[in-house]
Formats: C-alpha cells, sequence, structure tokens
C-alpha cells in the first residue's frame, strides 16, 4: 500500500501545477458582472483565491515533511509571479493564499514575502468587516455576505491572522484568532448531531437551509488542530476546541458511508459521496490524534477512507468527485446536490494533505515495530 501511495502522490503533484493556474472562468465572469473593475484589477483574483491557497498550504506542508527543494521552488514561482502581477483587494478567500506565504516568509527569512503578509494581517485584524459581536463577516471577492459567520473563513483567513500572531509575536492577533474560533463555533456547531452548519445570519438569525455540508465541515476538522499546533492557546480555549472536535469527529464515523467516504450533505446518503471532504475529514483526523487530541481509537475511520480516495485519482493525478466552489445553500438543502464536481486545487492538496499524514502514521508505525 505505501508503493501505491506514493505513486499516487507524485500523480497528484505532477497534476498540481496546471490546476492551479487553470483560468477559473466561472469566477472570473462572476466577478466582471458583478465588480466595476478594470481588468488588469481583475487579473490580481485569477489565481489568488481560496481555492489557489488550499492548495498551496498543501505543497507547504509536503515541503515541510520531505525537505524536497523543488516543492519549495513551485511555492517560490508561484508568489514571485503574484508579486508581479499585484495582490487584490483582501477579503475572507484571498487572505487564504497569505498563509503558506507566511511560513515561507519566516522559512526564508524573507522580509520581501513576509511584508504583503503583515499588510493582510493588520487589515483583517482593524479593518474587515465584522459581525454583531465581532464575527468575521464572511466577505469575499463577489459578495459582501452582510453579518454572516461561514464555517469556510476559519481555514481561509482565522489561521493566517493565528500563524502571523506567532511569527510577530502579536498577542492581539493570537486572541483574536482564538475569539474567531469560539464564536464560529457558538453558532455554527449542532449540539445534538456534533456537526457544524454551513453558516449563520445575523440578519435572520438561522442557519440558512440547515446544511451540514462536508467540505464545510471538513474546514473544521482541520483547523483546530492546525491552530492548537500553531499558537499556545489558554488553556480553556484548547480544551473547549479539543473536546468540540471529539464530538465532531465521533460524529463523523457515524456517517462514514460503505465505502470509506463521507456524502456532501453528511446526513443525507441521497447525495453524493464527495472527494475533497473525505480527504480533509481523513487528514484533520489523522492530524488531530497526531497532535494528541483524538484518540487512536480514530485512526480507523481515517484509514477507511484511503482506498476509495487511492481509487479516484487518475492515471493523470487528477482527484476526481471534487465538488466546484460552494456558496451558501440559502434556502433548500438540495442545492447542495446540484454542485457540479470538477477537478479544483484545494481537491488536489486536500488528498495531498491526507496522503502525506497517513505516510507519517506509517512511518510511526515501522518506529514502534
Amino acid at each position: 500500500m505505501l508503493q501505491e501511495v506514493d505513486r499516487k502522490l507524485q500523480q497528484l503533484i505532477g497534476a498540481f501545477s496546471e490546476i492551479l493556474y487553470e483560468d477559473d472562468e466561472i469566477f472570473m465572469e462572476n466577478m466582471r458582472r458583478k465588480k466595476n473593475l478594470p481588468e488588469e484589477e481583475l487579473q490580481k483574483y485569477a489565481h489568488w483565491e481560496w481555492t489557489q491557497g488550499v492548495g498551496l498550504y498543501g505543497i507547504w506542508k509536503l515541503f515541510a515533511a520531505s525537505g524536497e527543494k523543488k516543492y519549495l521552488e513551485m511555492l517560490t514561482r508561484y508568489y514571485d509571479r503574484q508579486l508581479q502581477v499585484g495582490f487584490p483587494q483582501c477579503n475572507v478567500n484571498t487572505a487564504a493564499p497569505y498563509l503558506t506565504l507566511s511560513y515561507l516568509a519566516e522559512y526564508l527569512q524573507s522580509e520581501t514575502y513576509l511584508q504583503p503578509c503583515r499588510e493582510a494581517a493588520e487589515w483583517i485584524m482593524y479593518e474587515m468587516p465584522r459581525t454583531s459581536e465581532g464575527g468575521i463577516q464572511h466577505m469575499t471577492s463577489d459578495d459582501v455576505n452582510e453579518q454572516e459567520l461561514w464555517d469556510d473563513t476559519l481555514v481561509m483567513t482565522v489561521l493566517f491572522l493565528a500563524n502571523m500572531g506567532r511569527i510577530l509575536d502579536r498577542e492581539d492577533y493570537r486572541n483574536e484568532a482564538q475569539y474567531q474560533f469560539l464564536l464560529h463555533m457558538k453558532y455554527l456547531q449542532d449540539p445534538v448531531s456534533g456537526f457544524w452548519y454551513h453558516g449563520w445570519t445575523f440578519l435572520e438569525r438561522n442557519h440558512f437551509a440547515g446544511a451540514f455540508w462536508g467540505r464545510g465541515n471538513c474546514w473544521i476538522t482541520i483547523a483546530i488542530p492546525e491552530l492548537l499546533d500553531s499558537i499556545a492557546c489558554s488553556e480553556p480555549v484548547a480544551r473547549i476546541l479539543q473536546e468540540t472536535l471529539r464530538n465532531q469527529v465521533e460524529a463523523l464515523a457515524g456517517y462514514q458511508s460503505d465505502s470509506g467516504m463521507w456524502h456532501t450533505l453528511l446526513d443525507d446518503p441521497e447525495s453524493y459521496e464527495e472527494a475533497s471532504a473525505t480527504c480533509g475529514f481523513a487528514y484533520g483526523i489523522l492530524r488531530g490524534v497526531h497532535c494528541g487530541l483524538l484518540e487512536e481509537k480514530w485512526l480507523g475511520t481515517a484509514e477507511r477512507a484511503l482506498k476509495p480516495v487511492l481509487s479516484l485519482i487518475s492515471e493523470e493525478g487528477v482527484l476526481g468527485q471534487v465538488s466546484y466552489g460552494t456558496p451558501m445553500g440559502r434556502e433548500n438543502r438540495d442545492f447542495y446536490k446540484e454542485i457540479p464536481l470538477k477537478p479544483m486545487p484545494y481537491g488536489q492538496a486536500l488528498a495531498i494533505l491526507f496522503l502525506v499524514e497517513w505516510k507519517k502514521l506509517r512511518a510511526d508505525d515501522e518506529v514502534t515495530e
């Protein structure tokens, strides 16, 4: 199995660059329709969105695990190109690529890379629109989403703010990151099921369609271990986040399909099985175990996802069964079933994260033996 995982991992990486720079015509047309911006300004958004941000984080993790310079070069090539193009206006989604840039700036001790991160973090901290109770409003490139909290925000924006708090030793950033996690948990986690709703609106005070969306939930499974491994949270905050993760993982284990995957609506077996969420859950569970946040009994839940995920990686290295970028389902849960399937950078990245973390598990087993 290890040999097959290595083979599939290399195929994923081989396909990543092409997908990373692939134009998202649907997104760009939407931007042209909604935004009164010159084409030169619009091009700054073309390859600097959350889709690329998650993908780049996967490559950073791969470099951190392997030390292979080709992955570092892949990252510096991307960011050097964007420095020439320029950065778009910061929002929740365009904050995502800064997370990897902050790690890269720290590793290379590059002020050229760190300065844009400083500016973005300061804007997030003091200028980014807030909801009632001070939540980060899920403002995106093409929508204001007034008074709305989305679970995506914790990965796309808050992990970056926390990391900059660590790098710059900014207590205000670290405290704000912890507060955002707690506030999002307050309004998005369902105390009955343990799952998280996709969003909450303070205007109508409801959870929109009330969907337990797969990929939205996987952002939480990923975000909690990443935050707790990145910064030293206060004991009460760390404790409540750990228990929140445990509740979610216990719920996930009960809704894993016979194939080993999860459905795009976690509690609806008639919705399609979705690969990016499955990879995100498996990675987050493995990461949680490796960080000491989860018990080892959950390793089997993550490992059951391995075979179906490997079977969905084509010989060209493209992960199939990935749902396209998903806005809020505002009225009907069936909205999520209608999202098309399309190869995306975040699908590649989440698969890479899963396989790299799985290899750590095998390495740990070999040391134990």
